[in-house]
């Protein structure tokens, strides 16, 4: 692809789908700047394989599940996988490996360091020599002691937008809850006080995609992961990213516009890079981040099977979980639901509503 391409798929693609989340002005100024950062990576002729099949089994785990004294837990990864498993995985997605503060890695500090603990980016290099890698991103939140809340509380003025600041009293109460905590919380800075928007926990602050910059700062690092080696990346709570004060805050238009970018981005700069969403809420719901099938999310979880399973063998009746797979139709287009039977957040249940009654859940 040449430059020439690249302008005609941001004029055809991206910058419409920037003009509907920024409006005509803004649009064209993100598109411009969105435009040079995926020209560079461009340039380094970033590639990995492509496509999957019914064969293919993934390895979900996080950096540090095997252990060996004085050994970076990455490589003693890799030497187990090389040693014992061999070649029956073709993925491995790696939980978030960053330096963090909470949450098991969830509140991420640094999205372009490794922790130390767990090794380097030679040694994700090195295993993904033998496997095809999935990283996470953790693009809805920032770690509250990390290095954009730093800059935020010290005021610094390029990330003065970069969070969603909320001025009492004010109407959440149509926001969808994932977590029993507060929806915002207090933090100090240089300046005084700033009430944030805090979908999971206050160590885990939400990003404000309303403000281009944001935007910006994430496809750099989405597209750092693919020039490090990753043949995917994963969006971590992906349902939640955009925000407007008087809805339910999930799923909204501008949420599903920005995964469309994303998937738009990678087929332009790394073809064969894998979209995979992780949005952990009833089937009809979770389907929709496959778009038309050609402009979302190449891979969602099927997140419904699991607890469907956990229901049959509990209750000795496999009949719900006949009928839900016997009704179930294929995505159309490129594609498809990875099947998983428990994750590390163990087996959710809101992905049963509308199968199961309110007592059998």
């Amino acid at each position: 692809m040449e430059q020439s391409t690249l302008d005609t798929l941001f004029l055809s693609k991206i910058l419409p789908g920037l003009k509907r989340l920024y409006g005509e002005t803004k649009g064209k100024e993100t598109a411009l700047k969105l435009e040079k950062i995926a020209f560079e990576y461009f340039q380094k002729n970033l590639r990995v394989e492509k496509g999957w099949n019914e064969k293919d089994i993934w390895l979900i785990t996080y950096g540090d599940s095997i252990l060996e004294s004085g050994k970076p837990s990455l490589r003693v990864l890799h030497d187990f996988l090389r040693q014992r498993i061999g070649d029956l995985f073709s993925f491995i997605h790696i939980l978030p490996f960053f330096p963090y503060s909470s949450d098991d890695g969830f509140s991420v500090k640094d999205y372009r360091k490794v922790r130390p603990s767990l090794g380097t980016w030679d040694d994700l290099a090195a295993l993904g020599r033998n496997y095809r890698l999935i990283f996470d991103a953790v693009v809805n939140h920032t770690s509250a002691s990390g290095t954009y809340m730093k800059r935020f509380l010290s005021r610094d003025c390029d990330l003065k937008d970069f969070f969603i600041e909320v001025e009492p009293p004010i109407d959440l109460s149509k926001v969808v809850r994932p977590r029993a905590l507060p929806l915002v919380h207090t933090y100090s800075t240089v300046s005084g006080r700033r009430h944030l928007w805090t979908t999971f926990s206050e160590d885990q602050v939400d990003l404000n995609y309303a403000n281009p910059e944001v935007l910006l700062e994430v496809m750099d690092i989405l597209l750092f992961y693919l020039e490090k080696g990753a043949s995917g990346v994963r969006l971590d709570a992906v349902a939640y990213l955009w925000k407007e004060v008087g809805t339910n805050c999930i799923h909204l238009d501008g949420t599903h516009e920005i995964v469309k970018l994303i998937r738009t981005l990678f087929e332009a700069v790394c073809p064969g890079a894998v979209l995979l969403t992780e949005t952990n809420v009833p089937h009809q719901e979770n389907i929709s981040y496959l778009g038309d099938g050609e402009d979302e999310a190449h891979i969602i979880y099927n997140f419904s099977l699991s607890p469907l399973i956990l229901h049959s063998i509990l209750s000795q009746n496999a009949s719900v979980l006949t009928k839900w797979a016997s009704s179930f139709k294929p995505p159309k287009g490129n594609c498809t639901l990875l099947n998983f039977t428990a994750s590390h957040d163990g087996i959710g249940l809101r992905p049963t509503e509308g199968l199961l009654t309110h007592a059998e859940i």
